[in-house]
């Protein structure tokens, strides 16, 4: 009788073998929809102890997928030498060694174009909750404070606000498009000017902050992105200052970011990251200036399909020699 081992590769032997790599934890839902067009390995479906495993596989392996934000280290990619392919399962490529794979030639993707509408509108989501205090509002209904205190705090119109998008990108394009419907005044900070933006460009989030009634955090998070609103950011986005982040959490400085929320340095934030998770600072749970989701951006059935598609489309295309859907830059 075949073992749980030999048994896929008797059935997927004609099929290109793909490595799934993942914490334990980390069980992905989609892997049965992969079954029908690869020869997927995982050595969390084997008995055999990880590093015999890899080792006996390791010269069949030409391309991985890695689950979520499993990390991709230098000493991990130094065990695959005929690696050429690494697809992310997230929008964010910061748990893969990116100079390491420039330097051996391997590709990477992300599924940001499979989520890009759906963290687009959570940012703007997460915009109007705030400014408007819709959740805060909520809870004052269920908390049945309506006929005691009958008053309620005005909020603010979303519409003319000047917003700084960081990061103009999949995400910040999408974002960018919907708050123009808004009547809104963008500005973007991004690694270079682009000349099909039509919206202004300023080098320095500090200056654009500055200029700014709100900013959005899009960006990728790098060594040169990690922290990248600071104290001084904060500062210059003022008392009125709104921070959404639908990026990752330690695109800002979160402590610096609490202390300015609770002494009212900022008029608010939505965060659908943070940098410890799932920790949150507990001085945010009574702040009723502040939305906080978890995590959840991208959760939608549609956006999932999407996911899906993208992780075998890129697959399909790397095996057939054709150009990648959603690589990675590699600068």
């Amino acid at each position: 009788m075949a073992t749980k081992e030999t048994q896929p590769q008797f059935l997927s032997e004609n099929l290109h073998v793909v490595l799934v790599h993942r914490l334990p934890s980390f069980k992905p839902p989609f892997k049965d929809r992969l079954l029908s067009h690869f020869h997927l390995l995982d050595s969390h479906d084997s008995p055999e102890p990880f590093d015999f495993y890899l080792s006996r596989h390791a010269h069949s392996i030409r391309a991985l997928i890695t689950i979520w934000n499993t990390h991709v280290t230098l000493e991990f990619l130094d065990r695959l030498p005929r690696l050429e392919l690494i697809v992310g399962t997230s929008a964010g490529p910061n748990h893969i060694d990116l100079p390491a794979c420039r330097n051996r030639g391997i590709a990477v993707t992300n599924t940001s174009p499979a989520m890009s509408e759906d963290v687009a509108d959570c940012a703007v989501r997460l915009l109007i909750d705030v400014l408007r205090r819709i959740s805060d509002a909520d809870r004052f209904v269920r908390g049945r404070f309506w006929p005691v205190k009958e008053e309620y705090p005005l909020s603010f119109k979303l519409s003319g606000k000047r917003v700084g998008i960081v990061g103009m990108g999949n995400v910040g394009s999408e974002v960018t498009n919907r708050l123009s419907a808004f009547g809104c005044s963008i500005a973007y900070n991004s690694r270079k000017k682009k000349q099909s933006v039509p919206f202004p460009f300023h080098a320095n989030v500090c200056d654009l902050a500055a200029n700014s009634d709100v900013l959005i955090l899009c960006c990728a998070l790098t060594e040169e992105t990690h922290h990248i609103v600071n104290k001084d950011v904060m500062v210059a986005l003022g008392k009125q200052g709104v921070v959404i982040n639908v990026g990752r959490g330690p695109l800002v400085d979160e402590k610096e970011l609490v202390e300015c929320l609770v002494r009212g340095e900022l008029g608010g934030a939505g965060l659908d990251v943070f940098e410890n998770e799932p920790n949150v600072p507990k001085e945010l749970f009574g702040l009723d200036n502040v939305v906080l989701p978890l995590h959840s951006g991208a959760a939608t059935q549609q956006s999932f399909e999407a996911v899906v598609e993208l992780i075998v489309a890129n697959l399909e295309a790397f095996f057939s020699n054709e150009p990648l859907l959603s690589a990675v830059s590699n600068k």
